[in-house]
Parts: C-alpha cells; sequence; structure tokens
C-alpha cells in the first residue's frame, strides 16, 4: 500500500530519490548536475514528502516559498519502473493540500519540454502554461505553469 510521508530534506530516502532525478534530468537534456544546481537546492527544506510502497522509497517532491501566497513545486520523481500508477498525483495533491493548510493560494512550477508526461500529468491536476518565470525566463527548454489552490 502506498504512504506518502511529510518529511524534510534531511531525509536520506528523498536525498537518494533527488540524486537520481538529477541523473535523468542530465541524460534527458544532455547536461552536467552542476550545470543547474543552484536551482534545484534541497537544503533546510521543511515541506518535502516521501512515497513508500512497503517502507521502499518510491517518490519524492516538495515545495517552497515562491512569494507571500505561492509555493514552488520541485524536485518530483517517482522511479522509472513505477511510473504511470499515479504516484506523482499522490504527491503533488498531498504538497497542494499542505500548502492550502498553510494558507497558500497560488502553486507554480517548472517543468522541461523533454518531459512530456510531466506537463500532461500537471495539465490533468489543474495547472496551466504561463510565460517562464524568475531564473526560468530565459530558458528555452523550460516550461512553466500555475495553478490557483483556492480563493475565498
Amino acid at each position: 500500500m502506498l504512504q506518502i510521508v511529510r518529511t524534510n530534506s534531511d531525509n536520506p530516502d528523498f536525498q537518494l530519490l533527488t540524486q537520481q532525478l538529477d541523473v535523468q534530468l542530465c541524460e534527458i537534456y544532455g547536461t552536467k548536475k552542476e550545470d543547474f544546481e543552484e536551482y534545484n537546492r534541497i537544503e533546510n527544506l521543511e515541506t518535502v514528502v516521501v512515497a513508500y510502497e512497503d517502507e521502499v522509497p518510491v517518490g519524492c517532491g516538495c515545495f517552497k516559498k515562491f512569494n507571500e501566497d505561492s509555493v514552488e513545486i520541485k524536485r518530483m520523481f517517482v522511479v522509472p519502473e513505477r511510473r504511470g500508477e499515479g504516484i506523482a498525483s499522490r504527491i503533488l495533491y498531498e504538497l497542494e493540500t499542505w500548502a492550502i493548510v498553510l494558507k497558500y493560494t497560488y502553486s507554480a512550477l517548472e517543468t522541461g519540454k523533454g518531459q512530456p508526461a510531466a506537463i500532461e500529468l500537471y495539465q490533468k491536476s489543474g495547472y496551466t502554461i504561463t510565460n517562464n518565470f524568475t531564473q526560468y525566463a530565459d530558458q528555452d527548454r523550460s516550461v512553466c505553469m500555475l495553478k490557483a489552490l483556492w480563493t475565498d
């Protein structure tokens, strides 16, 4: 049975999964980890989730404050052999629910054109493509997305 655990960035399973994510992203985009390390720092984050199946980590994600009323979803990853089972949707839902509890109104994220399954997941989850923001503004391979989490 899938279990989603709220944790922080010190969690060794989260660190292991994000290392796997970095390797995969470098393969997709033909880059080196250090090319994007400044955007993917995962230190001192208190809003991390890890998905476990029979105590084995199978996916993760986190968010950080983007601005006063928004979070940015980061480091979403599901191990390749478990994709297509709805794990990423469950992780995303948990992150969004947590952000709502913390009184955030919007969720932003960045993914890449080389990750069509991720784009599809986010669109099915209510995210819409927007102009690339902040450090992604000049990144042709980036796809930035937004979603209203709740309104009064």
